[in-house]
C-alpha cells in the first residue's frame, strides 16, 4: 500500500525523482527544497561528508545508499515527521543520521527532535548513529539597567536616586527529544544502530538589571548638597528545565 502512494505521489508535483546524488569527501550538500517526497537512485556520501535536507522534505526514499565513515544524513528541525527508506546499501563506522531541534530564540520556542521513521530493508551495517535530540530551551531576557541618580541644585530642586534594575526572567524548558522508529529485518543486528534522544537544555537565565548609580555630591559655595542613593541590582532569572527524552521503538519485519 505505501508504494503504490508513493508511486501516486511521483505524479504530483509535490514529488520529484534523481538518478545520483554524490557527496564527495569532506564537503557538504544541500538538497534544493522542490518537492516534499524525493526518490534518489543512488546517494553516495564520502567520508566526513554531509547531505544536509531541508525542513520542507517530508519524505526520501534511495534505492541503492553507500555512506561512507563519518557520512551524515542531515535532517533540517520541522514539527512534520519525516521518512527515510533505504532499499539496499551499505553503511560504514561512525555514519550518522541526524534530526535535531533547533534551540529556541527571544521570538520563537526550541523546536523538538523531529519525529522520524528509517526503514532499513536490505542494509549492511557497521554502526549507525541516529540522533534526534531537543532544541534549548530559549534564554530568558535580561532585566533593565536602573536609571541613574540626578544631582539636586544649589539654590532648588531634590537629587534624585537611582533607579533600581530590572529582574532577569526565567529561561524556558527545552524541547523534548525526538520519535524515532526504525524498521529493519529479522535477522538485522539492531545493536549497530546507536541513538541520543535526550531533551534539550533548558534556556539561559535571564540577567538582573544593574542598578542606577547614585547621584554625585553637588559641591555649592556656602555648603554642599549630598546625592542621593544610587538603586538596587534586579534579581536573576532561574534556568530552564531540560525537555523530556525521546522514545525509540525497533520494528522488525
Amino acid at each position: 500500500m505505501r508504494s503504490a502512494l508513493f508511486l501516486l505521489a511521483l505524479a504530483s508535483p509535490l514529488a520529484s525523482a534523481q538518478a545520483l546524488i554524490h557527496v564527495a569527501a569532506n564537503s557538504m550538500l544541500q538538497l534544493a527544497p522542490s518537492a516534499q517526497v524525493l526518490e534518489i537512485e543512488r546517494l553516495h556520501i564520502g567520508e566526513h561528508a554531509t547531505l544536509m535536507v531541508p525542513a520542507s522534505v517530508t519524505e526520501v526514499r534511495v534505492s541503492e545508499l553507500l555512506l561512507e565513515p563519518e557520512g551524515r544524513i542531515a535532517i533540517a528541525a520541522s514539527q512534520q515527521p519525516f521518512f527515510l527508506h533505504v532499499l539496499q546499501g551499505e553503511i560504514a563506522t561512525g555514519a550518522q543520521i541526524t534530526a535535531r531541534g533547533a534551540p529556541g530564540t527571544e521570538l520563537k520556542p526550541a523546536i523538538a527532535g523531529r519525529t522520524l521513521t528509517v526503514r532499513l530493508e536490505r542494509v549492511v551495517t557497521q554502526s549507525l548513529l541516529i540522533d534526534a535530540r531537543g532544541g534549548t530551551g530559549s534564554p530568558g531576557f535580561n532585566g533593565l539597567h536602573g536609571a541613574n541618580g540626578k544631582p539636586g541644585g544649589c539654590l532648588w530642586g531634590q537629587s534624585l536616586s537611582g533607579a533600581d534594575g530590572g529582574d532577569g526572567s526565567d529561561g524556558q524548558t527545552g524541547a523534548a527529544g525526538g520519535k524515532v522508529r526504525i524498521e529493519v529485518p529479522q535477522d538485522f543486528p539492531a545493536e549497530h544502530i546507536l541513538t541520543r534522544l535526550e531533551g534539550g537544555s533548558g534556556g539561559r537565565a535571564g540577567e538582573a538589571g544593574q542598578g542606577g548609580a547614585k547621584a554625585m555630591d553637588e559641591g555649592c559655595w556656602i555648603y554642599s548638597a549630598q546625592g542621593a542613593k544610587g538603586g538596587q541590582a534586579g534579581r536573576s532569572g532561574q534556568a530552564g528545565l531540560p525537555g523530556p527524552d525521546g522514545s525509540m521503538d525497533l520494528v522488525r519485519f
